[in-house]
């Protein structure tokens, strides 16, 4: 069912409906078959294309995480926080706090 979705957006970007949610939705969905690399170039551009979606962020930085790359996952976890407490998104903001604080103790274990 995903990969009929994936080709759908995939095809929507494709005539150039480009968006934040568009890539957001290409990210998770990538993200729920395991293709974490895919999902991270997705959820980059819709935090490029809209820097306050704070569920981008919390996303980009779980796929971060998954592919290994644990700095790049910190930073977007971090810079997610920030966005998300601006914008008044507490249950985000908690959310990736804790995801960060893991990602914090895995690397000084």
């Amino acid at each position: 069912m995903s990969t009929r979705r994936i080709n759908a957006l995939l095809a929507m970007l494709e005539r150039g409906q480009d968006s934040a949610l568009l890539r957001f939705s290409l990210g998770n969905e990538y993200s729920s078959l395991g293709h974490y690399e895919r999902a991270v170039e997705h959820l980059r551009a819709a935090t490029k294309l809209d820097r306050n979606y704070s569920a981008a962020w919390k996303l980009l930085g779980r796929s971060l995480a998954e592919t290994g790359h644990d700095s790049d996952a910190i930073s977007a976890y971090r810079e997610g926080i920030a966005i998300a407490e601006q914008n008044g998104d507490r249950q985000a903001a908690k959310e990736m706090t804790v995801f960060l604080k893991r990602l914090l103790k895995k690397q000084h274990s």
